[in-house]
């Protein structure tokens, strides 16, 4: 198969990753593979990806991913013989769903989140049903996130859910990397990226709870970047706090952390949360959709912008050798069951199913 996958950018973030980990596997079972980005910025991710062999067309770098120059742009690549267009993304699922209408492909998208911003704009559901209607397949990352769609956009029979996968035992076996281990102390790590979705400033808040053997590390950028200097500012946490940019080493970086965190408003389902999972090193996370229902009777939930609740969590864990190694366990227990192989067949099996 001839398969084209179309993304906004390939900053740090679960559907980024996502492209990382799953394109090189199907480009190994034969298919043709490539991708395309809007924001062409050459990231770590963007490297991973050149270096796997996976061709990458990009329409411009920085500037706004909604420029109406990109359905033209996309529109033009989608008219060269693919079987498969498959969109991640607010933009890339709109612009393709222009294209196709007069581009004969097959369209398929992922839903990876259980709530985005648009659902709140009733003015816009119509757009998102005529947008919906023009794929074949809309495919959701967990139970929650398909629940979700249906509500929104009617019980629609092209919906169905495939659960995202990870390299289980690239993040089991990782060697932890040295100068996040440097740092000394307790170290509690948050990957994700520095967007409105994720809710970094409740683990800043909460180390004023902890004490100062412990230290926060963000690993990821984006558009709250200059927000969380400020707040780390009010606080005095310069020296507590680090802000550690994109990175490409994250399994080594788990591995040299204490406790792994995930803190959202809401999740699909959260790619750096199983990884995290199978690090070895307890896992905690704020009680919301898209977290809940892969962290509950797992790892540890704690409450919904409660800072002080996630410090005295991390402090039960650190008291307790018997509960940490039974967190840890229970972790990975949960996250091997979500290896890529498995992902990597559904997605194709759907792309079969539509082609006959």
């Amino acid at each position: 198969m001839k398969i084209l996958h179309v993304i906004t950018s390939l900053y740090t973030g679960g559907a980024e990753k996502l492209m990382v980990d799953l394109l090189p596997r199907m480009q190994k079972k034969g298919h043709q593979v490539e991708l395309c980005i809007f924001n062409g910025i050459r990231t770590p991710f963007f490297v991973q990806l050149e270096s796997s062999g996976i061709k990458i067309h990009w329409f411009h770098k920085g500037g706004s991913v909604y420029n109406p120059l990109n359905v033209y742009r996309l529109w033009r690549l989608m008219c060269k013989g693919w079987d498969i267009v498959h969109t991640h993304n607010t933009a890339p699922q709109l612009f393709a769903a222009f294209g196709g209408v007069l581009c004969s492909v097959v369209l398929v998208t992922t839903e990876h989140n259980t709530s985005n911003r648009r659902r709140n704009w009733k003015w816009y559901a119509w757009f998102d049903r005529w947008m919906f209607r023009q794929y074949k397949e809309v495919i959701c990352i967990s139970d929650q996130a398909e629940i979700n769609h249906r509500n929104h956009m009617g019980d629609n029979k092209n919906v169905c859910t495939i659960y995202n996968g990870i390299d289980y035992h690239k993040y089991a076996n990782a060697v932890p990397v040295e100068d996040i281990r440097s740092l000394g102390g307790k170290i509690i790590t948050n990957v994700a990226g520095f967007r409105y979705q994720k809710d970094q400033p409740t683990l800043i808040k909460a180390m004023k709870y902890l004490p100062d053997t412990y230290h926060l590390c963000l690993v990821g950028d984006g558009e709250r970047r200059a927000e969380f200097e400020a707040l780390i500012k009010e606080y005095r946490l310069e020296q507590r706090v680090h802000l550690s940019g994109l990175r490409s080493d994250v399994p080594e970086i788990l591995a040299a952390s204490d406790y792994i965190v995930m803190c959202s408003h809401f999740e699909g389902l959260s790619l750096s949360s199983l990884e995290g999972m199978a690090s070895g090193k307890p896992f905690l996370a704020d009680d919301v959709d898209g977290l809940r229902e892969i962290v509950k009777g797992n790892g540890v939930l704690f409450g919904y912008k409660d800072a002080e609740g996630f410090a005295d969590a991390v402090l039960k864990l650190d008291n307790d050798t018997a509960y940490r190694e039974r967190i840890v366990k229970q972790c990975q227990a949960k996250a091997i069951r979500y290896d890529i192989s498995v992902m990597t067949e559904k997605y194709l099996d759907v792309y079969k199913k539509l082609l006959g």
